[in-house]
């Protein structure tokens, strides 16, 4: 056999093991990390895993010296907020000043004025704003990854979202998994009357469905915004209708909308900030994977973090994300996220891995593509210009990828110096 090529000299490579279900507990503890590794890569899939020495006798049209740094699977962001219009720079000057959000919501600022910036944006603008913001998370190494609606709180704009979504998998040789989130907020013309809004998202299940629009169902279950009564209601309806459901769940209050996650058999439940310790309990219990979201406690300048090592060390599945958006998380770099969750969250790098692999993976229903490389897995990988898998980690807030291939083809190379003089004052 004649590999399309190989990859040899690799000084680490990282094996997410595989499962049915996302490691949970102590497995996440276990990651395979293989020496002096190569890669033979056909048809954009893993065709042979082994060692440099052994890949010497192979043969292949090409090879590539990855010149002893480490190479992972592409990374898994499972939960963004990829398409919206505008941005709120402007209210980071008021946060600073300790206004209350609820002061900055009644300014026509927060979540409002993404809305309003959504509605009043064509299809083409979010696409192109979108397009930006997806290139840069694929920089940072991620391969696959999730996208909501939830900016537009109306039927025409949601869908306008999921559209944009759509052409950006057309657009771009990446999986892109999109998540209908109607249910994000409460728009203030139906204050009072949320059992009606949820009827009003509810009416565009089935066209969603019929159109293939998302593969996902999402509610923000929380205090001043969906009751879990509500939101069970609602995710059933989609569950029935053949949705996949997902939970931005006890962000702030200890509702139980991680205990509603996995009696529902969602596929994550997210943020996880107050959850209470019967909600971690049923999370060991299950197969739904929490997905904590250290960036958003961060940007917000919280002090409390999820308890992200309770639930491993109680034998739950963890998952880590950007939560990229305009209001809460304004990063696309999961590489950073991966530093806060060892640094704030206290997970070893051997989680964090697991976390933004194949656990990441199973949160969005992509484990039989995404997270791990396998022999007959699509090659979708990325090459680190670190000394070991330790390091990403520990140094934070820039960007370690040198290459990122998706099912072996190169989607993105690191800018070689040029070699120009540096000025003096430099």
């Amino acid at each position: 056999m004649t590999y399309d090529f190989i990859l040899y000299n690799i000084g680490q490579l990282i094996l997410p093991k595989s499962k049915e279900r996302p490691l949970k507990g102590q497995e996440m503890k276990e990651l395979n990390i293989s020496e002096n590794a190569a890669i033979g890569i056909s048809d954009g899939k893993v065709a042979w895993l082994g060692s440099s020495i052994d890949a010497e006798s192979l043969k292949a049209s090409e090879r590539i010296d990855a010149q002893g740094k480490v190479v992972s699977p592409g990374l898994v962001d499972p939960h963004t907020h990829l398409v919206f219009g505008g941005s709120r720079e402007h209210e980071l000057s008021l946060k600073q000043a300790g206004v209350p959000y609820l002061e900055i919501l009644a300014q026509g600022g927060g979540i409002l004025s993404t809305v309003s910036a959504t509605k009043n944006a064509s299809e083409e603008e979010l696409l192109q704003k979108a397009s930006f913001h997806l290139e840069r998370m694929i920089s940072y190494g991620v391969t696959t990854m999730e996208a909501k609606s939830g900016y537009g709180l109306d039927a025409e704009t949601e869908l306008k979202q999921l559209r944009v979504v759509q052409r950006l998998k057309e657009k771009y040789p990446v999986s892109i998994i999109s998540t209908f989130l109607g249910a994000h907020a409460i728009p203030p013309e139906f204050k009072g009357k949320e059992a009606q809004f949820l009827e009003h998202m509810s009416d565009l299940l089935d066209e969603i469905k019929e159109r293939g629009l998302a593969e996902f169902v999402d509610i923000f279950c929380e205090t001043g915004v969906f009751t879990i009564e509500q939101s069970r209601k609602y995710l059933q309806l989609a569950k029935d209708k053949g949705f996949g459901l997902k939970i931005h769940a006890d962000e702030i209050d200890p509702l139980g909308g991680t205990e509603l996650a996995v009696s529902l058999g969602a596929a994550s439940a997210d943020h996880l900030v107050a959850a209470s310790d019967e909600g971690i309990k049923r999370l060991a219990e299950g197969s739904t994977v929490a997905v904590l979201l250290p960036g958003t406690t961060f940007y917000l300048g919280k002090d409390q973090y999820a308890r992200a090592r309770k639930m491993i060390d109680e034998g739950a599945a963890v998952a880590l994300a950007t939560d990229f958006n305009p209001g809460s998380c304004v990063t696309e770099n999961l590489q950073m996220i991966m530093s806060l969750a060892a640094l704030k969250l206290k997970m070893s790098a051997e989680e964090i891995w697991n976390g933004v692999t194949v656990n990441a993976a199973h949160a969005i229903g992509k484990s039989q593509e995404a997270g791990t490389l396998e022999i007959g897995r699509r090659a979708d990988f990325v090459i680190w210009d670190v000394p070991n898998y330790q390091y990403i980690p520990y140094h934070y807030g820039v960007n370690h990828a040198q290459s990122v291939f998706r099912s072996g083809k190169k989607l993105w190379e690191r800018m070689a110096y040029s070699g120009v003089q540096l000025s003096s004052a430099w």
